[in-house]
């Protein structure tokens, strides 16, 4: 199946974090290219767009897509979490602009065998990363129903995780429960007919807060943030876009503390800490009605920017 992923905010997020045609110039979650191709669009032969991305047929994607750059172009595959080692090796200390498109990618939810859907029947995976150890498989099947509840209480903040534990673990005593669709099915067993009637597919707060636990992708925000900042230039811009409130809550977040810089409690006469604001001028877009129109799974996305002082 060819990668294809419709770039949210796309201009938007571009013409935010490109501000020097001969800048160096990082995209975190490269996926398909899109928004990576775009940048390459805006920059001179010097300049130098670095990719990252966990996801083999990803980077295979990007590849291609890119290879008629007109500018510097280098692909990682790795983790955005490993910013600072990836920067590092590459003898990069500074860049002048950082985008993010956190979640998870059309390619990926249109993929049966990749699991991340609740829409189509395939193994439960859901790993960014092929080469990751901990599958959706594992989660559904090993965690205890305790863990499994608070979970899916936490990173998919649906009201009947309790309940929709318990008929997890009820099924898997049975035998184990390999695909999205037998879990799919267990968990519109498990929601009550009437609180399914409304709302969006019954399935999807459970599927994202077991995708968000395979990938860990909320614990490693806040710690990527500082670092992303950190290896900014002065008057560098950085973009994250977000597709849910747990994570656009934890930028919003960093981005504000990293504009107030302190970070003492407030009782203390002089601060201790020593931290100085690092970031000024947050924006936030969000999309039009054309692009929403154009792609209905846009509705929830939010870019957040900054500039480095």
């Amino acid at each position: 199946m060819e990668f294809v992923h419709k770039s949210v905010l796309l201009e938007e997020s571009v013409q935010w974090v490109v501000t020097d045609p001969k800048g160096i110039y990082v995209d975190c979650t490269l996926g398909g290219g899109g928004h990576s191709h775009r940048i390459t669009e805006l920059l001179d032969p010097e300049g130098l767009l670095i990719g990252i991305d966990q996801d083999e047929d990803a980077i295979a994607a990007a590849t291609e897509r890119l290879k008629d750059a007109r500018c510097q172009v280098k692909i990682v595959h790795n983790n955005f979490r490993n910013l600072d080692q990836i920067l590092d090796q590459l003898g990069i200390p500074q860049v002048d602009g950082i985008l993010f498109d956190l979640g998870v990618s059309s390619y990926q939810l249109d993929t049966p065998e990749r699991g991340f859907s609740y829409m189509h029947d395939g193994p439960l995976d859901m790993r960014m990363d092929q080469e990751a150890s901990l599958t959706a498989e594992q989660v559904v099947n090993r965690y205890k129903e305790d863990d499994l509840a608070g979970l899916i209480y936490k990173y998919g903040e649906e009201r009947w995780a309790k309940r929709i534990a318990q008929f997890i673990v009820a099924a898997r005593k049975e035998h184990p429960i390999r695909t999205t669709g037998e879990l799919v099915h267990i968990i519109k067993a498990a929601i009550p007919k009437g609180a399914r009637q409304d709302g969006p597919h019954p399935a999807k707060r459970t599927f994202q807060a077991i995708r968000i636990e395979v990938n860990d992708e909320l614990k490693i925000l806040d710690a990527t943030m500082e670092a992303a900042v950190h290896h900014l230039k002065s008057g560098g811009h950085i973009g994250v876009i977000t597709f849910h409130s747990l994570e656009d809550r934890i930028i919003k977040q960093a981005f504000k503390r990293l504009q107030r810089g302190c970070i003492c409690p407030p009782e203390l006469p002089v601060c201790v800490c020593g931290r100085k604001p690092e970031l000024k001028k947050l924006k936030e877009f969000t999309p039009g009605e054309a692009e929403l129109a154009e792609n209905p799974r846009a509705r929830s996305a939010r870019l957040r920017g900054a500039v480095k002082i």
